[in-house]
C-alpha cells in the first residue's frame, strides 16, 4: 500500500503538466481560433478533417479532372459562395462575376497569398506574392519589358528559336509525345528570349526541376522524406543554385562593360531602382523563376490542348490551315523569318486557342488572402483567411457564355461585342493580371504556324483522359503520328 502510494505521489507532478499542457493548448486554440470567430457569420460548408481539412479530395479531384465536379457538388449543396479548407489553410471560394470581380480588383483588404505549398516553392519574393511599392516595381519592369511594343522587336529572333528547337525536336520522328515536345519547346524559347540563358545540359536540367517543381506545388505540404512535396524543395533548390549563378555572372559583365546590357528581364532586373536601391539578389532569382514557370507552363498546356483538339475537328484544323496557308502565300515563301504582321494576321487561330482555354482553362483557379476582416455576400469573412476563385464558375455559366459545352470560336471573333469583365480568366483579370499575355500569344501562334504548315498528326491513344498536376495535360502525354504535308511550302 505504501509503495502505490508512494508512486502515485511520484507521478502527480507529470500528470499536472500533463493536464496544464492540454489545458494550455485548449486555451490556445480557443483564443486564436475558436475566439476570433464567435458572434460572426461565415459562408456555409465544411472545413473537413483537422489540418488537411479537404486537400485530399481536392487533390484526388485535380488529378482525375473532376475538379468542377467537386466545384459543382458544393455549389449546390451551399451556393456561390462557401467555406472549406484547403493545403491547411482555411478557405472561402467565391464564384461568379461579382465574385471574380471582388477578389480582382485593387482592394487593400485582400492581397496575394498563394498557399504554403505554391509559396514555398516560388519564393517569398515572387511577384505572387509582393506587395505594395515592391509589387508595383518589378511588375512595372515585368510590362515594360512584355509590352506589344517591345515584343515586336524580336518577332524575328523568337521565330527563328522556335524553328531551330522544333526542328531538333521533329527531326527523323514519325512520333512524338506532345507534351514532353511543347514543354522543351517553350521552355527553351522562354529562357532564350526573357533571359538569355545558353543552350546545353544546364538548362536540360533545370527543365528537368522545373517540372518536378511544378508537380509539388499543389501537393500537400508534407516536408518528409519521399513525398512529392520534399522533392519539389529540392529541386527548387538546384534551381536557385543554377540561377543565382547566372544572375552573378551578367550582373559581373554589366560592371565590366560599363552598364551596357542585353535586351533581357535579367539585365531589366539588375538595373532596376527604388529610391536608388537595387532589388536585392534573392528578389531577382524568385521573380526568374516565378515568370519561368509562369510563361512557359501555360503556353505549353494551351498548345497540346490545341493539338489534341485540332486532330480531332477536322472543320477547325482545315481553318487553320488555310489561314496559315494565306500567310505562306502573302511572303511567297521568301521571307526567312516571320513578323510582328504575320503574327497579326493569325486571328482564327487565337480565336480557337481561347476557346480552348475557355473550355479548359489552364488555371483552375487561385488564392488571395484577406489583411483585415470583411463582408462579403452576407457573410463575414475573417481576417487571414484564403479567398478561392475559380474559372470555370463563368467559363461554363451559359448566362454568359450561350451554350457553354460547345466549342465556338467565334465567340471571341467581334471585338465590339467583348466578353463581359471578369468573367473570362485564363490570364486573370484587373490590376494583377497575367503581364506576359502578348508574350504568349505570339509564341503559341508562331509554334503552330510550324507545325501546321508542315504537318498533319493523329492521335495514337484515341479519347485520352486528362489529368491536372495542377495543370490540365493528357494522361500519357498525347502521343501523335506525324503526317509531313506535301501541299504547302514547308517552313520549318
Amino acid at each position: 500500500m505504501e509503495s502505490l502510494l508512494s508512486h502515485f505521489d511520484f507521478n502527480l507532478p507529470f500528470q499536472a503538466v500533463v493536464i496544464a499542457t492540454i489545458l494550455a493548448l485548449f486555451g490556445g486554440y480557443y483564443k486564436f481560433k475558436i475566439s476570433p470567430l464567435l458572434g460572426k457569420k461565415l459562408p456555409p460548408g465544411s472545413q473537413g478533417f483537422p489540418l488537411i481539412g479537404e486537400s485530399i479530395s481536392f487533390v484526388k479531384a485535380q488529378k482525375k479532372d473532376k475538379t468542377k465536379e467537386w466545384l459543382d457538388k458544393r455549389l449546390l449543396k451551399y451556393g456561390p459562395i462557401f467555406k472549406t479548407s484547403l493545403m491547411g489553410a482555411p478557405v472561402v471560394v467565391l464564384t461568379g462575376q461579382a465574385g471574380n470581380k471582388f477578389i480582382f480588383s485593387a482592394n487593400d483588404a485582400i492581397t496575394n497569398n498563394l498557399p504554403a505549398s505554391v509559396a514555398k516553392i516560388i519564393g517569398a519574393h515572387s511577384i505572387f506574392e509582393l506587395q505594395g511599392k515592391r509589387h508595383k516595381l518589378v511588375r512595372g519592369a515585368m510590362m515594360n519589358f512584355l509590352r506589344p511594343e517591345s515584343i515586336q522587336r524580336f518577332v524575328g529572333e523568337m521565330d527563328s528559336i522556335i524553328k531551330e528547337q522544333l526542328l531538333q525536336e521533329l527531326k527523323g520522328k514519325d512520333t512524338v509525345h506532345v507534351v514532353t515536345m511543347m514543354k522543351k519547346v517553350t521552355f527553351k524559347v522562354t529562357c532564350s528570349m526573357l533571359f538569355g540563358l545558353p543552350d546545353g545540359k544546364e538548362k536540360d536540367a533545370l527543365l528537368e526541376d522545373f517540372t518536378i517543381t511544378l508537380k509539388g506545388s499543389w501537393a500537400i505540404p508534407l516536408d518528409f522524406p519521399g513525398t512529392i512535396f520534399r522533392k519539389a524543395l529540392q529541386a527548387r533548390e538546384r534551381i536557385n543554385t543554377v540561377i543565382t549563378e547566372f544572375v552573378r555572372r551578367r550582373k559581373k559583365e554589366m560592371e565590366e562593360s560599363e552598364g551596357r546590357s542585353r535586351e533581357d528581364i535579367i539585365s531589366c532586373f539588375l538595373l532596376l531602382r527604388d529610391a536608388d536601391e537595387s532589388l536585392l539578389e534573392v528578389e531577382i532569382v524568385d521573380n526568374i523563376v516565378s515568370l519561368i514557370k509562369a510563361s512557359h507552363d501555360t503556353a505549353a498546356i494551351v498548345l497540346t490542348l490545341l493539338l489534341r483538339h485540332l486532330a480531332r475537328d477536322t472543320h477547325v484544323y482545315d481553318t487553320v490551315l488555310e489561314e496559315h496557308k494565306e500567310i505562306i502565300k502573302t511572303t511567297e515563301g521568301k521571307v526567312e523569318k516571320l513578323g510582328w504582321n504575320d503574327v497579326q494576321k493569325m486571328k482564327y487561330t487565337w480565336r480557337v486557342a481561347q476557346e480552348l482555354m475557355r473550355v479548359t482553362p489552364p488555371v483552375f483557379g487561385n488564392v488571395k488572402k484577406t489583411t483585415k476582416d470583411i463582408s462579403y455576400g452576407g457573410f463575414d469573412i475573417p481576417k487571414g483567411w484564403q479567398l478561392f476563385w475559380v474559372a470555370c464558375a463563368t467559363h461554363m455559366d451559359e448566362k454568359i457564355f450561350p451554350e457553354p459545352e460547345k466549342f465556338d470560336p467565334s465567340r471571341f471573333e467581334n471585338p465590339t461585342k467583348s466578353v463581359l469583365p471578369y468573367t473570362y480568366l485564363p490570364f486573370g483579370a484587373g490590376p494583377r493580371d497575367c503581364p506576359g499575355v502578348d508574350f504568349a500569344r505570339i509564341e503559341m501562334l508562331l509554334i503552330i504556324h510550324h507545325l501546321i504548315t508542315n504537318y498533319k498528326w493523329t492521335e495514337m491513344i484515341p479519347n485520352e483522359a486528362l489529368t491536372r498536376e495542377p495543370m490540365p495535360y493528357p494522361a500519357m502525354g498525347l502521343p501523335i503520328k506525324l503526317h509531313p504535308r506535301r501541299d504547302t511550302i514547308n517552313s520549318t
